[in-house]
C-alpha cells in the first residue's frame, strides 16, 4: 500500500475547514496547527495578491507531505521520524529529544514544535477533545500531519481533513491500487507536487487551479 492524497485546487474554497477537523481529530494545542491554507503564492495565510481593484485570493492547502525521501527522517538522531510500509511518515513522540532538526530540514515549513506545555482550548481535561487513539504530546517535541494513522490503522482510509472538507476537494487512497481514486485522478488530471526539483517524492499531488496564470510554489519559512 502506498497511502498518497490529492487536493484539487480548483475545488478548494479556503475556509480551513480541513485545518479545524484536524485540530480537533488530533487534539492539537492552541498555536500550531498541522493543516494550513496558504495563499498569495502559497507564502502566507489571508493574503490576496496583487494591486487594488486587480487582487485574486488563491488558496494552498499544505500539510506534511509524507516524503518518499523525507530529508526529516534523514537528520533525525534518534529515529523518532520513520517511514511505515504503507508511506506514513510517523513521528514517535516517545522517542523525539526535541532537536528541531526536522523543522530545519523540512522544505515545506511543516513540522511545529511545543515551546511550551501544551493548552487546548476547550480544557481537555474537562471535555473530550479528539481521537483518544492519539497520543498527548508533551512540551518540547516536534508535531505534524500524521495521515491520521489512528484512523489507517483500523482501516478507514479517510482522514478528518477529507471527512469535513465542504468542497470535496480531498481525495485519499492507495497509489498502489490502479483502481483507487486517487491512482485514477493522477492518470487523469495534470498533477504537480511541491518542490519536486528536490527530489523528495512527496505523497500529496496537487490538481492545479483551472487559472494557467496562477504558479503553485510554497516558500520554506
Amino acid at each position: 500500500m502506498k497511502l498518497t492524497m490529492v487536493i484539487d485546487l480548483s475545488r478548494c474554497l479556503g475556509c480551513w475547514s480541513c485545518a479545524v477537523g484536524c485540530k480537533l481529530e488530533n487534539n492539537e494545542p492552541i498555536g500550531i496547527w498541522w493543516n494550513r491554507i496558504l495563499t498569495n503564492g502559497g507564502r502566507e495565510p489571508d493574503t490576496p495578491s496583487g494591486s487594488y481593484p486587480d487582487v485574486k485570493m488563491t488558496y494552498l492547502p499544505i500539510n506534511c507531505q509524507h516524503c518518499d525521501n523525507a530529508p526529516c527522517i534523514k537528520v533525525c538522531p534518534v529515529a523518532a521520524l520513520r517511514k511505515r510500509n504503507d508511506g506514513i511518515v510517523f513521528l514517535d513522540w516517545g522517542r523525539c529529544i526535541g532537536c528541531r532538526y526536522c523543522l530545519i530540514a523540512c522544505p515545506y515549513g511543516i513540522p511545529a514544535f511545543n515551546w511550551s506545555t501544551p493548552v487546548q482550548s476547550p480544557d481537555s481535561s474537562q471535555f473530550q477533545i479528539g481521537n483518544p487513539a492519539v497520543p498527548v504530546r508533551p512540551v518540547g517535541v516536534s508535531e505534524k500531519c500524521t495521515f491520521c494513522f489512528q484512523r489507517v490503522d483500523v482501516g478507514n482510509l479517510t482522514p478528518k481533513c477529507i471527512e469535513v472538507c465542504p468542497a470535496g476537494a480531498r481525495f485519499f487512497g492507495d497509489l498502489d491500487d490502479p483502481n483507487s481514486q486517487v491512482s485514477q485522478l493522477i492518470q487523469t488530471k495534470p498533477t504537480v507536487r511541491l518542490r519536486e526539483e528536490l527530489g523528495t517524492e512527496p505523497s500529496v499531488y496537487y490538481v492545479p487551479p483551472r487559472n494557467p496564470t496562477i504558479k503553485v510554489q510554497v516558500s520554506q519559512t
